[in-house]
């Protein structure tokens, strides 16, 4: 065994953070072999890590998980670059490969981290290959979601939302909190001036502010439409007695903090690390057999994932797609993969404006001063449909002339020499940035991903990535433009100001809108530069129009679930960072709940309630595993019966719900059979063929295609009464409802009939067969494991 690797020495460093913070491929591999990783995540960056930390603390009295982060990149910087002194780690300018290629940097990263993994005709800084991704840089805007926002996404998930994660994620990141490093005399007399023009119905388009939640946890009896108007901005300055603050939001410090308690937990032990990060590790396909992902493939090479275990896909929007167009080719909503891309639509008008326009700012002062406002908007449209925007407007008074209205915001001032100067700072104009964000139209087909013919470094094709914006999009970009220009002149009140142009700021005539010096086109971003693509691998109820369910599973996978903005049907226009958060916290809740327990009611009692399967036994091969509420077939080299041995009634009513995971899957429910053992079997599963009756699960009617061998028939049965019925496609759930009364045998797929068999006694070789329990000849109901990994929960019986 190689001697463990310890802290490594550059020309400038010594590599504590990596050492302490991640391990090796080599170590997890090594470690897993003593204990398998049942969660891993793909991904360590924004919503990886929270997830990751999430998942470990919810699980530190049971410890019943082991969670395993795959990042394709390396340990950067530790926190938000803007908690750090100047570095010069901004985002890079957006590009694309070929034009890399053209100047010979393909491959190579872009200011030290960043990296353009696909192909596109729209032009991309990419994506930020290191532990934290691009939390370490984002912008910190964070407003919440509104219900109009989010009419098309799963109720499930909104209850959840609405009900508990927003407002954790909102507590975790910093956005509940007022923003008291900017809360100034200019911020308060802007504050009220926008508030007014608002009022005044100057700025057209807004929300009303009564339908704005209030995000702030303490809000002032009377300033409530006040407070609305308040950034969310995703800064900490406040905490619990006792705690440090972690200032400007990145998921990085979370997952670190976690890792060290794994590493304190394990006494150096790596096979009882519950955690461990491992970077430089590109996840290349997910290997699936029956159903489940059962091998996760590297460049380093693969990693098996036991019985059990998931697989979450949370690296950004593009590349999980991507990844998922990779390794599902066979689930038969493969072609909604990738569908549904989303970005934002972004504009950036800044002006310049006299402090005596600003009315409630007193002449006496003359501190630095700063500013950070927001104001929601929307437009409805020729079919009565409504998109929403919101504006991000940031305002700082300079000592000079100076264009950056956030050349202080939210960054720390490291020393009290340039303290002391902004203190005797004398501002004559305050410059004002209004940052539009704009939600696109789901479901343009102009935008996707699909996989390009070329390969990577690691010999996989890279993604294709089209984006376009529909007719509705260009429309509410201007509603949205026009809504900045509105908000403009409130705060040049009735003077002249200037506005910032190609050209450097042009006059402006009091009362005339920036429109007139500066169109609507020139303010306006590329569709690639937001950092907010979603929508790929879409959340839904119906598996024909989604890529995952409510859960964020994939649909047709079992074990295989997504974590990024690609889940978001739609994306309203907020910043994807607070709503990634608290999907992150609810799948970690998810994950690691104790299965549901089923209590069925109605004069039924629970065969399975989820959780106990205690008076279940095993006869032949293969077996069955319970987990999440439910039980699956995990066939073996023979026919299977899983059988529950409580006696059924005479006559009963038997119901449960049963799914498919592949279209040749081959499974039944066995009826009114004897115990199994003592009757001399080899393989005892066949005494529930020869003694009871199977009612069938097989789509394809094999080995012949008769009706008699198709879902919902007696199996093998003449003189059945049969219409037949499709059962739903796999990934969803079917409903048995089983009738046994005397000798007559009624089975209902989904509500609707689908055969009636009456048996004769005496009519077959064995005279024991289909008896009911009766003293001293208990009989049982029974599921088969045969062909595929069918799925079966909710099974009760009534009699």
């Amino acid at each position: 065994m190689a001697p463990p690797l310890t802290t490594e020495k550059t020309t400038f460093t010594r590599d504590v953070l990596g050492r302490y913070l991640a391990n090796t491929w080599e170590e997890a591999v090594q470690s897993a072999s003593t204990r398998p990783f049942d969660i891993v995540i793909v991904g360590g960056g924004s919503f990886g890590s929270v997830l990751a930390q999430s998942l470990f603390y919810r699980d530190a009295q049971a410890k019943k998980h082991r969670i395993l982060v795959l990042e394709a990149g390396l340990l950067g910087a530790p926190e938000h670059v803007q908690n750090l002194p100047v570095l010069g780690l901004g985002v890079p300018a957006a590009t694309s490969i070929a034009e890399l290629r053209s100047r010979g940097q393909d491959r190579q990263p872009q200011q030290e981290l960043w990296g353009l993994p696909w192909h596109s005709a729209t032009r991309f800084p990419g994506l930020a290959y290191c532990l934290g991704g691009r939390s370490i840089y984002f912008g910190g805007w964070s407003p919440r979601l509104l219900p109009a926002e989010t009419a098309d996404w799963p109720a499930a998930v909104l209850a959840d939302l609405n009900g508990r994660f927003f407002d954790e994620a909102a507590e975790q990141i910093g956005t509940n909190q007022t923003n008291d490093f900017i809360f100034g005399p200019l911020h308060t007399a802007l504050r009220q001036q926008l508030l007014d023009g608002i009022q005044g119905g100057q700025v057209s388009s807004t929300v009303p502010l009564s339908e704005l939640p209030l995000h702030l946890d303490e809000v002032a009896a009377g300033e409530e439409d006040l407070s609305r108007l308040e950034a969310p901005l995703a800064v900490e300055t406040r905490t619990r007695p006792g705690c440090f603050p972690i200032n400007k939001f990145s998921a990085l410090p979370l997952l670190l903090k976690a890792t060290r308690v794994a590493q304190g937990e394990s006494g150096g032990d790596d096979a009882k690390k519950r955690l461990m990060v491992v970077p430089d590790v590109h996840v290349t396909r997910l290997v699936t057999e029956g159903g489940r992902v059962t091998r996760i493939e590297t460049q380093r090479g693969a990693l098996a994932l036991p019985e059990g275990g998931v697989v979450v896909l949370a690296a950004a929007t593009i590349e999980s797609a991507r990844l998922a167009l990779l390794s599902f080719p066979e689930v038969p909503n493969y072609d909604r993969i990738g569908k549904n891309l989303l970005a934002h639509l972004r504009s950036n008008l800044t002006i310049r404006i006299p402090r005596t326009a600003i009315a409630g700012l007193a002449p006496a002062v003359h501190e630095l001063a700063a500013s950070a406002l927001f104001v929601k908007g929307r437009h409805t449209y020729g079919d009565g449909k409504v998109g929403h925007f919101h504006l991000q407007i940031t305002a700082a008074g300079l000592d000079s002339v100076g264009s950056d209205s956030e050349a202080e915001l939210f960054k720390k001032i490291p020393d009290i020499d340039t303290f002391d100067k902004f203190l005797h700072a004398t501002d004559t104009h305050v410059v004002l940035t209004l940052r539009g964000i704009g939600e696109m139209e789901p479901q343009n087909p102009a935008s996707s991903v699909r996989l390009d013919p070329e390969p990577d470094e690691f010999g996989v094709p890279r993604a294709f990535v089209s984006l376009a914006p529909s007719a509705k999009d260009r429309e509410l970009w201007d509603a949205m433009d026009q809504t900045a220009d509105d908000a403009a002149l409130v705060f040049a009140g009735a003077e002249a100001y200037e506005v910032q142009t190609g050209a450097g700021f042009v006059p402006v005539a009091a009362g005339q809108p920036p429109l007139s010096v500066l169109g609507f086109g020139p303010r306006r971003d590329g569709l690639g530069t937001t950092h907010h693509e979603a929508g790929t691998l879409a959340m839904g109820e119906d598996p024909t129009r989604s890529v995952t369910d409510a859960d964020g599973r994939f649909h047709h996978v079992a074990n295989a679930y997504a974590l990024c903005p690609g889940l978001f049907p739609s994306t309203g226009s907020p910043n994807p960072m607070l709503t990634g958060v608290a999907l992150a916290r609810r799948m970690a809740v998810h994950l690691t709940s104790p299965s549901p327990v089923f209590a069925p009611g109605g004069g039924f009692t629970a065969l399975f309630d989820g959780v106990d399967v205690s008076k279940w036994r095993m006869a032949g091969e293969g077996r069955f595993l319970a987990a999440g509420g439910i039980l699956e077939a995990v066939p073996g080299n023979g026919l299977g019966l899983f059988w529950h041995t409580v006696p059924t009634p005479g006559d009963f009513t038997l119901i449960l719900d049963w799914m498919r995971t592949r279209e040749d899957d081959n499974s039944g429910v066995f009826l009114r059979f004897p115990n199994p053992d003592g009757r001399g079997y080899q393989n005892t599963a066949w005494v529930g063929v020869h003694y009871g009756f199977e009612v069938q699960i097989d789509e394809r009617a094999q080995p012949d295609g008769a009706p008699e061998h198709r879902t919902g028939a007696i199996y093998g049965q003449p003189g059945q009464t049969l219409t037949p019925r499709p059962a739903l496609p796999p990934g969803q759930w079917n409903t048995f409802e089983i009738q046994v009364a005397g000798q007559t045998y009624t089975v209902l797929l989904n509500g609707e009939p689908v055969s009636a068999y009456t048996f004769v006694p005496g009519s077959d070789p064995d005279p024991e067969r289909g008896l009911p329990s009766a003293s001293g000849s208990p009989r049982f109901v029974g599921l088969q494991a045969h062909t595929g990994r069918v799925r079966f929960r909710n099974i009760r019986i009534a009699g």
